[in-house]
């Protein structure tokens, strides 16, 4: 039995971006800013911590008043679910591809989310059912330093044995998990968008190519 680990954002979903730049502007109107942010500056930005956004946008503010914007930006997220709800949708074929994968193989989620806004994303596109509580992971490196996919991956592998670990993330820094215990890395973009810079892994833009692996 293989294990597929998969990233969320940017991967298993599409529209994000859409909720991402109308929350991130509605809070920069709320703080009184002039400043907004454009499709092209959230493309460019996706995958950062959102405090990040912020350091990009408004250089000359200090890291207190970004961290500030991220917290109010979480804020609206959490009290406005229909915000997400307008713009996500479930990516191309994934539900295909996660129920084959099922069949055979185990797949755990690990993401860089807010474990009270995770549960809500996955039910936004209706893969719940393929990932109960425990084999979903929010690593949450927003807001706190003390964890990273890889030391939640090498905690979950603890007395546990896969005939291969196989990665599928938009972020080259997540082949760092391959590292664990060896593995494939599959780096995803959306069609319409280039593919990032990335060595020792496969470049895919249709998720059916996971299914080599299956």
């Amino acid at each position: 039995m293989k294990l597929f680990v998969w990233d969320f954002h940017g991967v298993l979903e599409k529209g994000n971006e859409g909720a991402v730049l109308e929350i991130s502007n509605e809070v920069l109107r709320r703080f009184g800013y002039s400043h907004r942010f454009t499709n092209e500056d959230i493309v460019k930005l996706y995958g950062l911590r959102w405090y990040e956004y912020f350091e990009y946008l408004l250089p000359q503010e200090s890291r207190e008043r970004h961290l500030t914007l991220q917290e109010f930006c979480f804020k609206i997220s959490s009290a406005c679910p229909e915000i997400i709800a307008k713009h996500i949708e479930p990516n191309h074929h994934v539900h295909e591809v996660l129920g084959r994968i099922s069949q055979k193989h185990y797949q755990i989620l690990i993401s860089n989310t807010q474990p009270k806004s995770l549960r809500m994303f996955l039910d936004a596109v209706q893969i719940s059912p393929y990932f109960p509580d425990e084999k979903v992971f929010a690593v949450n490196t927003h807001q706190q330093q003390t964890g990273t996919k890889r030391t939640i991956l090498e905690k979950f592998l603890k007395d546990k044995k896969f005939d291969n670990i196989i990665v599928i993330s938009d972020s080259p820094s997540d082949k760092d998990m391959i590292y664990v215990a060896g593995g494939t890395f599959y780096l995803y973009s959306h069609p319409e968008r280039p593919l990032k810079e990335c060595d020792v892994c496969y470049k895919i833009n249709d998720l059916r190519e996971v299914l080599r692996e299956v």
